[in-house]
């Protein structure tokens, strides 16, 4: 019988370090094959755990969010939109509005859009732009928005295409925080001095090409040609298809289906063996997901009996993934920061996690007080919550009694944790201590040199003794 070892189970063996301070180490990575991350850090698609707030945050410090599918197609392809809007050198297809309406109209055009300008066409031509500052004093919101915004002919513009030096050379001359870009005489894009400003405090973004922040997106199988096709027109630089046993051949088709139609990166999971690796890779899969039950919001291994422990679960599918130079990605099953350590180690690209991630300020849901201390919802995606606010989706109507649906999953409230850039700070800081104990320089010679021990329960608790959980 095969033997299955989980991450408290080892330990690396150190090694002559080549660093002078562990802040040295490099820790940029491949999610999937043409994606690139700063930091391997992927926050999962989960419902109290990644909506637009956590896609930005992590994409800001280098990682990715994937946004969760349990909504409709429209709520998703939204949150997609409100990432790749937050963070751009150039917004493209900048908001705009006709000329002929009330203050009123575009002020509340405005705050749907969580913007603080708009720009103003009569029809296709750009005749003004109106901003926060045209109606922060006025009383009569009711007067059309022609008189109060700036005129183009008062209007400084560039053709589109400039580069952001020049464009903060035109903005800096003539002190102005707007810059709309023309072509051919129509509007194609908008620079802000704010936008600007985000770019350079954010060095280590995660960006698109044309410097939008990468967000994922995750789908399941139900829906998903017509699901991804709403998010790639919504600008989604990846799409997970999600399924918790992906090692099946309605999956292997639904991949091909999604790899014939659409020309994006598709990470497949979630899986835990290398026979599942190869059918995957052999369908399409640009990346892998591993885990079958190691969260500790998931029940698959206590309900169906199935499952791998996740550190075995992992080299066995990287084991195969090296060989088509296919990224993998270690989900769940972690509890410190020396476990991603562990899991890069064996292999892994990138870390996916709901656990650590869920309880701070960019996850979704409310801050509850209970017994003097401050917490927040976690749902796992398989649990009745999840499941229960799934079907009220799906139907649009309430159900006030309980459901009888299948679950896989559990919910609990975990400790609030504040801003979730403090919890990737703790741990890249420890991933690039394994770097350095590892003896090397970078996440590829960390695999390389990497070397596991074996240990004791008696071993772990020695460990641990002054240990604490980043997931709680």
């Amino acid at each position: 019988m095969k033997k299955g070892l989980t991450y408290s189970n080892v330990l690396l063996m150190p090694k002559k370090t080549p660093l002078s301070s562990r802040s040295e180490a490099d820790v940029k990575t491949k999610f999937t094959k043409n994606i690139t991350l700063n930091v391997p850090l992927v926050s999962s698609n989960m419902v109290t755990v990644t909506e637009h707030k956590m896609a930005i945050a992590m994409a800001r410090r280098g990682g990715i969010g994937v946004i969760h599918q349990f909504g409709t197609i429209a709520e998703q392809a939204e949150e997609i939109r409100k990432v790749k809007r937050s963070t751009s050198y150039i917004i493209e297809d900048p908001i705009s509005i006709q000329n002929n309406v009330t203050m009123e109209e575009a002020v509340n055009m405005m705050q749907e859009k969580s913007v603080t300008s708009i720009l103003v066409k009569e029809e296709d031509k750009l005749v003004g732009i109106f901003t926060k500052r045209d109606y922060l004093f006025e009383n009569d919101l009711r007067k059309p928005i022609s008189l109060v915004m700036t005129p183009k002919e008062r209007l400084i513009t560039a053709e589109y295409g400039i580069d952001l030096e020049e464009a903060k050379k035109i903005l800096h001359q003539h002190r102005i925080e707007k810059l709309p870009l023309m072509s051919d005489g129509k509007v194609r894009g908008l620079v802000t001095t704010k936008d600007i400003s985000r770019l350079e405090k954010w060095s280590q973004a995660c960006r698109d090409r044309r410097g939008r922040l990468r967000v994922a997106a995750a789908l399941g199988v139900r829906d998903s040609l017509e699901r991804g096709r709403a998010l790639i027109a919504a600008g989604v630089d990846v799409l997970v298809l999600d399924v918790a046993h992906a090692h099946s051949d309605f999956v292997i088709e639904k991949l091909k289906e999604l790899k014939t139609n659409f020309q994006i990166d598709i990470m497949v999971g979630n899986i835990g063996t290398a026979e599942a690796a190869k059918d995957l890779i052999l369908a399409g899969a640009d990346g892998l997901k591993v885990g079958i039950g190691p969260s500790k919001v998931c029940s698959t291994r206590i309900v169906s009996g199935a499952g791998i422990p996740q550190l075995t679960a992992v080299m066995d599918v990287v084991a195969v993934a090296k060989q088509y130079n296919i990224p993998v990605c270690a989900d769940g099953g972690m509890k410190y920061s020396g476990d991603v350590a562990k899991a890069i180690a064996a292999g892994a690209s990138t870390i996916y996690s709901g656990s650590f991630f869920a309880g701070t300020d960019e996850a979704p849901g409310m801050i509850i007080m209970k017994d003097g201390k401050r917490y927040k919802k976690y749902h796992g995606s398989a649990s009745y919550e999840s499941n229960h606010n799934r079907q009220e989706s799906q139907h649009k109507k309430q159900f006030k009694k309980r459901l009888d649906l299948f679950v896989e999953g559990v919910s609990n409230l975990v400790n609030y944790k504040g801003p979730v850039s403090e919890v990737i700070k703790g741990l890249v800081k420890g991933l690039k201590s394994g770097i350095s104990y590892c003896g090397a320089r970078n996440i590829q010679e960390m695999q390389a040199n990497a070397e596991f021990i074996e240990i004791t329960s008696e071993s772990w608790r020695e460990s641990t003794t002054r240990g604490m959980k980043l997931s709680e």
